[in-house]
């Protein structure tokens, strides 16, 4: 097949959607489909630079995201692009700008079109106006208003799609959660992290891994710190990624008195992400804003054990103690972190060999290819239908 992913996020921005992409157009080519890219122009990559089956439109900042994009142009130039490529199907990754191209188009050259929802927006409110003027029922209106007319939608989790199934979406959805390239995290590296950043090899060490955005929560884990540190006194928190958020927490970590325990690395490379985990003795989240968590699968690929807020899916994902563990309060979040600083080594190996295969990139790929298939099958049938009747 040839398969245009409409995406208004794309390396080099950093953001699980990106990763997501980036994911599922390795695996799509693995499997022999050509495999197209159209999205938003970045300052980071210069105009003329070429890069291969990747298409960018004029775009800016979007507001209140500023590290975000959005396509101001290219409805008629996207749509010539495809119709050249003769593309199959339309993936679109956005209910943003190029999402409404990619359905556009899909439209024009009556071919399906299906779309991933990889963002719960209700947790992001605040950014705009403090939440005073966009309100869930508008979010529940942008989402119906995308979602009709589509052919599939996929959901990364049970929690995306029982929200929705609650917003009454009618088009058919899927649970396909992202996997993820389990080799590039469970080979060994050879990056001394603890020695680049001053840490002792006995040094418990908690891994925070995100963007470092409010509704991440990790004031929480920050919170949780003296506690630990009274119970491990050498123990430090590695806080990885930038963001919005991340003065105030480090402000945060100052007025706590952690200024030795707590550490801010910035934005990382995606290549040195591996090491991380691996340096860790401890992945912990209070973040309750993920629609699916691949940090999570990520650390426990590395063999790093997670301590993550409760969810339908965390729980399903740690159905026993073997591999970590989730929370419903702060005390227990403290007590989980201390717990498994004292015992981090992953034992359970059938478990977790489990775990991971269900959240493979191949397993992935395999899921999304056959919802393409069933949707083109659909898609015929309707039109086939609808043919039989004007005639």
């Amino acid at each position: 097949m040839n398969i245009g992913l409409f995406t208004d996020t794309y390396f080099p921005q950093v953001s699980g959607v990106a990763t997501s992409i980036k994911i599922l157009k390795h695996e799509l080519e693995k499997q022999g489909h050509r495999v197209y890219i159209f999205t938003t122009t970045d300052p980071h990559i210069e105009r003329d630079v070429y890069e291969r089956n990747i298409f960018r439109f004029p775009s800016v900042p979007f507001v209140s995201f500023t590290d975000r994009r959005i396509a101001f142009r290219g409805l008629f130039h996207a749509y010539q692009i495809a119709k050249e490529l003769d593309l199959d199907i339309i993936h679109t990754q956005t209910e943003f700008s190029m999402g409404w191209i990619g359905k556009f188009v899909a439209r024009n050259l009556k071919i399906p079109c299906l779309h991933t929802y990889h963002t719960m927006y209700e947790d992001y409110l605040h950014y705009v106006a403090n939440g005073k003027i966009l309100k869930p029922v508008h979010v529940k209106q942008m989402t119906l208003a995308f979602c009709a007319h589509l052919d599939g939608v996929v959901a990364p989790s049970d929690r995306v799609i029982d929200k929705l199934t609650g917003y009454g979406v009618k088009t058919p959805i899927r649970v396909i959660p992202t996997g993820i390239v389990l080799d590039q995290y469970s080979q060994p590296s050879d990056v001394d992290i603890r020695g680049q950043y001053g840490i002792d090899a006995d040094a418990p060490l908690i891994l925070s891994l995100s963007r470092l955005a409010y509704e991440k929560n990790i004031k929480e884990v920050i919170d949780g710190m003296p506690k630990v540190v009274a119970e491990l006194p050498k123990a430090k928190l590695m806080i990885v990624g930038d963001g919005p958020a991340r003065a105030d927490l480090e402000k945060q970590a100052k007025a706590l008195n952690l200024g030795d325990h707590v550490i801010f690395t910035g934005e990382i490379n995606n290549d040195k992400v591996a090491a991380f985990y691996q340096t860790a003795d401890l992945f912990a989240s209070a973040s309750d804003s993920e629609s699916q968590g691949l940090t999570y699968i990520e650390s426990l690929a590395a063999g790093t054990k997670i301590v993550v807020k409760h969810s339908p899916y965390t729980d399903e994902l740690l159905s026993g103690e073997t591999l970590g563990s989730t929370f419903s309060s702060f005390d227990e979040m403290v007590d989980d972190m201390v717990h498994f600083l004292k015992d981090p080594v992953i034992t359970d190996q059938k478990t977790l060999k489990h775990t991971l295969h269900e959240s493979s990139s191949d397993a992935f790929g395999e899921q999304v290819v056959a919802f393409y298939q069933d949707c083109q099958l659909a898609y015929e049938q309707v039109h086939e239908d609808s043919a039989g009747i004007s005639n």
